[in-house]
């Protein structure tokens, strides 16, 4: 059975496993934080797979940014590492065939496989967390673009430039679905420049009339990209993964999605694959890239 050693690169952490081809963990998930040099980060890749490299077939990496069409590198920048992170020369890491994809695309992959879009046609995965990331399956394949970049959330939500989004334009997707944008939608309802997303959970839970409030117009502004998405991709399923995730009411938002999309209806699904789908998906790719 052909096994990868799957490395998930954040802005703050790199895990690393050994994954067989069937999406299995074998042994423990090792941990270590991401420094903040270019020189330091690719010592720890060396670190990583000197230590593995003898007991896998391939070095699949699941990394933030976007990655090129040919699986070997970043383009552009990523924004919460190293700036010449981009240039890391990926394939040069290890004598062991190299395979490298978008961390959002690789959460998409193994919910395709082995999660909640498994057996579907076309897919749609949006990532909930501090920011929004994408994955887009169709008949198959990850929906890649002509540079590698397709499936970023930064598609405008409205036009007068209400807030400034981290990629620096303003009003998309990502500022009003993502955690952050909960945390401006609660300062926005409340006049409480102070009040975190925390507060709007715990506050949800104690059965508080103004943080559901706020709660249900974040989820409404999910709904409505979802149904952007929906029109576009008409998928058969949106699953919504990332820590954010858990405080969606799926069901609320699938009523909503499919009484007002053109296209036929949409299941809305919260993900399966675990906390390190990203590695298990690079994981999965990377094996099959061998076949």
């Amino acid at each position: 059975m052909l096994k990868a050693l799957a490395i998930d690169v954040g802005g703050t952490k790199i895990y690393n496993a050994v994954i067989d081809e069937n999406g299995n963990i074998l042994g423990e998930v090792e941990k270590y934080s991401t420094p903040k040099a270019f020189d330091e980060i690719k010592k720890v890749f060396k670190e990583i797979i000197s230590k593995h490299e003898q007991d896998v077939d391939v070095i699949a990496f699941s990394t933030c940014g976007a990655v090129n069409n040919e699986n070997t590198g970043i383009v552009g920048s990523t924004g919460n590492i190293a700036k010449e992170y981009p240039s890391m020369p990926f394939t040069d890491l290890s004598k062991k065939p190299v395979f490298v994809e978008n961390d959002a695309n690789c959460a998409a992959w193994a919910e395709y496989k082995i999660g909640a879009s498994k057996n579907t046609t076309v897919s749609v995965m949006i990532t909930l967390g501090t920011g929004v990331g994408g994955g887009i399956i169709i008949n198959g394949k990850l929906l890649k673009g002509q540079n590698g970049a397709a499936g970023e959330m930064h598609f405008k939500m409205r036009t007068d430039k209400h807030r400034k989004c981290s990629c620096g334009t303003w009003d998309c997707f990502e500022i009003y679905a993502s955690g952050t944008g909960l945390k401006l939608t609660a300062q926005e309802m409340t006049n409480n420049p102070d009040i975190t997303t925390y507060d709007v959970v715990e506050g949800v839970q104690n059965k508080n009339d103004k943080m559901i409030e706020i709660l249900d117009k974040w989820q409404n502004d999910i709904a409505d990209g979802i149904i952007g998405l929906a029109n576009l991709f008409d998928p058969d399923c949106v699953v919504l993964s990332g820590s954010m995730a858990e405080f969606v009411n799926t069901e609320m938002i699938e009523n909503k999605v499919n009484n007002e999309i053109v296209t036929t209806p949409v299941k809305i699904k919260k993900a399966q694959a675990g906390n390190y789908s990203g590695m298990i998906g690079a994981a999965l790719l990377g094996i099959e890239s061998l076949k």
